[in-house]
């Protein structure tokens, strides 16, 4: 079989560097939804339905991007157009989310706003799942880990940004509060408009330095045969799926679980926490709100560092042991929160979600693309996005009951709910296979 060349540094990092500006988007949404959800008038228990859109729009939208993809070739490449066409829908729908309050005469803001949520995240699935094929395209299997590292490292820059945007603007002199008559506070508005912006030139960056393998030459790289090629019913793709994606699924189950609960009440939970306000129209709410993105960007730098080193670590003492211990470390971060009642404090936590931020976006996908068949990388990996998405699902569907029965109607014991699900998940990754390189070129021949 002829060996994929070896990239060097800045054609791994030109693969994933549109990944960052689709991360300072993600990681303004993550972290400004529910804020401003919340100002356009939902109420808290509502809060996670509001957010089940986007992942459901996620579970429908990333196997068939995934497959169309593995059987599309243009002039811009297999994977880019996509990537490219996500990129430009994701900036529109950023402009007219923190928007939403100017469709009020035709009907409420807050359904406008949902709206947009569900069109924006849809957006980014489109683009997000092509760049980890592409990264799963193009390297060699000596690279997988450098690959997805550089993806994580830059996807948490990405992050980074897009937290810190609301607090820097407000630190600039741009108004936190709404004015007289207004929902969302010009803070957020600008933030939104700055990060859709970043997120199309980061993106076009990689479609115009990245050059993709033609067909011909993909297939020779990766021993595609006649038969291989043959067009397969989504069924029978789904009927052989690799045991390590399945057994991957669980850890990704309770990690993501952890996380959506994170996104969803960390805001509200810091607020009550720490400032001691469940008005979200309040000065001490909006407060919390910033420092909600000023934590998430913490978290992303603690991630940015972990990222650097987690190649090299997972090199010597395996993925598994380095996947293991970022969810381990993510748990207890989480459950620090409830305890911290000084927001400064709350830096602490952040070291611990930080390490497991890096390892949920590299680990899975370094140790998935070992197991795939070349051929059906794309599918596969949208598939594999049922992972992040059903269990948002499920806990937007349960997040309401865990809130009121489990938690007793305080947001800041959900941030515990969601440490418990972490250390599942941490534990769960004892159970899955990870193929070594050697052993990936076997299971691919055959």
């Amino acid at each position: 079989m002829k060996q994929k060349p070896t990239l060097n540094f800045w054609q791994i990092w030109n693969l994933s560097f549109g990944f960052l500006g689709i991360q300072i988007g993600y990681s303004l949404q993550s972290s400004q939804t529910s804020r401003i959800l919340s100002a356009l008038g939902a109420d808290p228990h509502h809060l996670p339905l509001f957010w089940l859109a986007a992942p459901i729009a996620g579970l429908i939208v990333q196997p068939i991007i995934g497959m169309s993809s593995d059987r599309t070739w243009t002039r811009l490449g297999r994977r880019i157009p996509f990537i490219l066409a996500g990129a430009i829908v994701s900036a529109i729908a950023m402009f007219f989310m923190p928007n939403s309050e100017i469709v009020a005469h035709i009907f409420p803001p807050v359904f406008f706003g949902a709206c947009m949520l569900l069109f924006m995240d849809c957006a980014f699935n489109v683009s997000m799942q092509p760049f980890r094929s592409l990264v799963g395209d193009m390297v060699n299997d000596k690279q997988r880990n450098q690959g997805y590292s550089i993806q994580s490292f830059l996807t948490n820059i990405g992050a980074v940004v897009g937290s810190f945007l609301p607090f820097i603007l407000t630190w600039i002199g741009i108004r936190n509060i709404p004015k007289v008559g207004e929902m969302v506070p010009p803070s957020v508005i600008w933030a939104f408009y700055f990060g859709g912006a970043v997120l199309l030139l980061a993106v076009l960056w990689t479609c115009f330095r990245v050059k993709e393998y033609p067909p011909k030459e993909y297939e020779e790289y990766n021993n595609i045969t006649e038969a291989e090629k043959k067009k397969t019913s989504f069924v029978d793709i789904l009927k052989s799926t690799p045991k390590t994606m399945l057994q991957l699924s669980i850890v990704q189950f309770f990690s993501w679980f952890a996380l959506f609960l994170m996104w969803v009440y960390a805001t509200d939970g810091i607020a009550e926490n720490v400032w001691h306000t469940k008005d979200p129209l309040s000065q001490a709410y909006n407060e919390a709100g910033n420092w909600n993105g000023v934590l998430s960007g913490i978290y992303g730098i603690f991630a940015v560092g972990f990222s650097i080193f987690m190649a090299k670590i997972a090199d010597k003492i395996g993925r598994k042991k380095v996947y293991s211990f970022a969810l381990l470390m993510g748990a207890l971060g989480l459950v620090s929160m409830f305890f911290f009642d000084d927001k400064n404090m709350l830096l602490i936590s952040m070291l611990g979600v930080g390490i497991a931020w890096a390892g949920i976006l590299a680990m899975p996908y370094a140790i998935l693309s070992a197991a795939l068949p070349a051929s059906k990388m794309g599918v596969y990996m949208g598939i594999f996005n049922a992972t992040i998405t059903i269990p948002q699902i499920v806990a937007g569907l349960t997040g309401g009951l865990l809130l009121k029965y489990v938690a007793g109607g305080s947001s800041i014991t959900m941030l515990v709910v969601a440490g418990v699900s972490m250390l599942l998940a941490a534990i769960s990754v004892a159970f899955v296979k990870d193929i070594e390189p050697k052993a990936a070129e076997t299971e691919m021949i055959k």
